[in-house]
C-alpha cells in the first residue's frame, strides 16, 4: 500500500455528560512532526495518543486536534460550590474590616467566581475508553483516505513512467540518421572549401562526431531508473524519500541526454521527459 501524506479525518463521540470530537489532518513533510491540541482535562492522555498515532504514521507533518465540550441540560444541571461561597464571604468580610470603603460582592460577581459553579463532569474510565475508541476509529478512516490518495499518487507516476518510456523509444532509432545527415553536410563544406571530400578526413569526423551524440548509455540509465521506480511503486510501503532520489538521477540523464542532443527532435524529446519529471518530482513530495 502506497499513503500520501496529506490527509483528513474526524470522528465524534457522544456521552452522557458531553461531546468528544478528535481531528487529524497532515500535509507533506521530510519526517514526522506531530502536534497534539487538547484540552487540559484531557492532557494527561497525550504520551498514549502519541504513541498511538506515531505507531501507524511514518512521516508528514500532522495535527491532532481533541476536544471535549460539556453538556449542560435539565438532568445534568451545574451545581453550586457551597464551601467555595463560605470562603468568599469570609473574604468579602475580612477585606471590609481592613478597606472599610471597598465595594460588595454581587451575586453575579460570585457566580462568575472560578470553580463555584462545578459543572457535571464524565467519569475519567468512561472518558478514557471513549478517547481511544474514537482515535482508533479516526486512524482507521485517515488511513483509508490516505491510501485512497496514495493509489491516485501511484497511478499518476505509473502514467508518467510509461510516457517517459514512449518518449525514450524514440529517441534512439533517430542517432544513425543525424550521424548520415551530419556526414552529407561535412562532406558538402568540405567540397566547398578544398573541393574535394576526403574519405580518411569525413570517417575521422564522423568518428568523433559520433562518440560526441553517443546517447547508449543515458538511455540505458534512463531504462534502468524507470523500471526501479515501476519496482518501487509495486513494493510499495514507506517509499518517499527512495522515490525523491531515482527522480533525481531521472533528471540527471534527461539533461545529459538534452546536452548530447544530435537533432531537434531529440532536444524536443529531452525536454519533454524533463517536464514529465518534474511533475512526478512535485508528487513525489506527496508520498510517505
Amino acid at each position: 500500500m502506497i499513503y500520501s501524506m496529506t490527509g483528513f479525518a474526524a470522528a465524534a463521540a457522544e456521552l452522557d455528560g458531553g461531546s468528544l470530537t478528535l481531528e487529524l489532518r497532515s500535509v507533506n513533510h521530510r519526517y514526522l512532526d506531530l502536534q497534539l491540541r487538547l484540552p487540559d482535562e484531557l492532557r494527561g492522555h497525550e504520551t498514549a495518543l502519541r504513541e498511538a498515532i506515531s505507531a501507524q504514521i511514518g512521516r508528514g507533518k500532522v495535527e491532532c486536534r481533541v476536544n471535549f465540550t460539556l453538556r449542560q441540560n435539565a438532568q445534568h444541571p451545574a451545581r453550586l460550590n457551597p464551601g467555595l461561597v463560605h470562603q468568599l464571604s469570609a473574604w468579602n468580610t475580612q477585606i471590609h474590616e481592613i478597606l472599610p470603603g471597598a465595594g460588595e460582592l454581587s451575586v453575579i460577581d460570585v457566580l462568575r467566581w472560578n470553580g463555584v459553579l462545578e459543572s457535571p463532569s464524565v467519569g475519567g474510565d468512561t472518558l478514557n475508553t471513549a478517547l481511544h475508541a474514537l482515535l482508533q476509529q479516526v486512524l482507521q478512516e485517515f488511513a483509508a483516505a490516505r491510501g485512497r490518495e496514495g493509489d491516485k499518487l501511484a497511478s499518476f507516476l505509473q502514467q508518467r513512467v510509461v510516457q517517459i518510456e514512449t518518449l525514450r523509444s524514440t529517441v534512439a532509432p533517430r542517432i544513425p540518421a543525424a550521424i548520415s545527415a551530419y556526414e552529407a553536410r561535412l562532406r558538402t563544406r568540405l567540397l566547398e572549401a578544398l573541393g574535394n571530400a576526403d574519405d580518411e578526413r569525413v570517417r575521422q569526423e564522423i568518428t568523433l562526431y559520433a562518440s560526441k551524440i553517443d546517447i547508449d548509455e543515458e538511455l540505458s540509465r534512463l531504462a534502468a531508473h524507470l523500471a526501479e521506480v515501476r519496482q518501487v511503486l509495486a513494493g510499495g510501503g514507506i517509499i518517499g524519500k527512495r522515490l525523491d532520489f531515482l527522480m533525481q538521477e531521472l533528471h540527471r540523464e534527461a539533461n545529459t541526454l538534452g546536452a548530447k542532443s544530435a537533432d531537434a527532435e531529440i532536444s524536443h524529446c529531452a525536454m519533454e521527459i524533463k517536464l514529465l519529471i518534474e511533475q512526478m518530482r512535485e508528487q513525489v513530495q506527496n508520498i510517505e
